[in-house]
């Protein structure tokens, strides 16, 4: 079982028709907002374009960091997506979440497989940061 941010979030994308889903994508992009100064950092390299995250937990809930070019809007919506689904849950919900946790909501419609691999390398990467800060 999802979140219920993330599984709302999937279940909005979901709900729409092919030609809305780019532009819901690009509004989750504009919600990804700079990480403060002196976080940290990890790049995930399976990611084409530079994709940096940082999964910290605190006082029992999961805080997410992210820094995507402006440039790669599908890609920062991933970040947005993650963000807004999994920020604040507790680190047992964020461990739980599958790899192919957006099967079904229609982003194979509008992504590459390549896309979509780097989108569970983004999950698999900030849960093994959650792991370590447990």
């Amino acid at each position: 079982m999802l979140p219920s941010k993330l599984q709302a979030a999937l279940d909005l994308i979901r709900s729409l028709p092919k030609e809305l889903k780019t532009e819901v994508l690009l509004d989750y992009a504009k919600k990804v907002p700079p990480p403060p100064q002196g976080v940290e950092l990890e790049r995930v390299h399976e990611c084409q374009t530079p994709f940096f995250l940082k999964a910290e937990v605190e006082g029992g809930k999961v805080r997410l960091h992210f820094m995507v070019p402006d440039e790669a809007p599908t890609v920062k919506a991933f970040a947005g997506i993650l963000k807004e689904g999994l920020e604040g849950e507790p680190p047992e919900a964020v461990l739980a979440v599958p790899p192919s946790f957006y099967r079904g909501a229609g982003l194979e419609e509008i992504l590459t497989p390549l896309r979509l691999r780097g989108l569970e390398a983004a999950l698999l990467r900030l849960q093994e940061q959650v792991r370590r800060a447990l």
